[in-house]
């Protein structure tokens, strides 16, 4: 079993190191800005400017449809009021054109609970550490394949905290999504007939950026809890 032990408690450490190499390079790299969205999908940022265009596009065809549609007012043919038509259309080009400014003031408020997070003092935490501490945790409960059952609690631990990894990921990959097709969404507000599209849109940008923020909270508290069991294993 002395060999069988050792492979085991080798295939534990370099799980445990592998964790601290995706905990230190994938957390900070995720937040509230599209640095590293940028740096995996660069064709995000010139195709913005085709979403710019299209928003425009779509809001000036709108606006001369539902202008053509008030001639038929007269045989029961339902229109907007060319007023509110022209007000709504001229500010939703404006808030199209600048979108990529107002998408950003509404990351970097989002980004400042996320660096507060990320910056939160906590205990010292080396998840290297973590198998030595199940070691000695299993030895004094159990005997037989020590090594064994702390590499399947180490296994365990593993595959959880990158699912928690990969879904914060995901979120952060969806944001920078709503954030580089922000024109047409701002488009669709432009028209009262598409007006929920718009109100959907700022609903899932505002509930990502804080999800995202979550994400960063729910990581924090489960290294700050291992982190407390390494320090005081048999205290549980």
């Amino acid at each position: 079993m002395g060999i069988l032990d050792g492979i085991v408690s080798w295939i534990a450490e370099q799980v445990m190191y592998g964790l601290d190499l995706i905990t230190t390079s994938v957390l900070g790299a995720l937040g509230c800005n599209m640095d590293t969205f940028l740096s995996y999908f660069p064709a995000a940022e010139t195709m913005y400017k085709v979403f710019v265009a299209l928003a425009i596009g779509l809001i000036l065809l709108n606006w001369i449809w539902q202008l053509f549609k008030n001639f038929g007012l007269g045989i029961g043919i339902e229109a907007e009021d060319p007023v509110k038509l022209s007000f709504r259309s001229v500010l939703f080009i404006l808030l199209a054109y600048f979108s990529d400014q107002i998408v950003n003031i509404v990351l970097d408020i989002g980004g400042t609970p996320y660096q507060w997070v990320l910056d939160a003092d906590l205990p010292p935490l080396s998840f290297s550490d973590f198998n030595s501490v199940v070691l000695v945790i299993v030895g004094v409960c159990a005997n037989g394949a020590v090594a064994l059952i702390a590499l399947i609690l180490v296994l365990i631990l593993a595959w959880n905290y990158v699912k928690l990894l990969f879904e914060a990921a995901e979120r952060y990959v969806l944001l920078g999504v709503l954030v580089y097709t922000a024109p047409v969404a701002f488009a669709m507000g432009a028209s009262q007939t598409t007006s929920n599209i718009f109100k959907s849109w700022c609903r899932m940008f505002g509930g990502q950026v804080f999800l995202l923020i979550m994400n960063a909270w729910c990581l924090r508290l489960f290294t700050s809890m291992v982190g407390s069991f390494i320090a005081n294993p048999l205290s549980l």
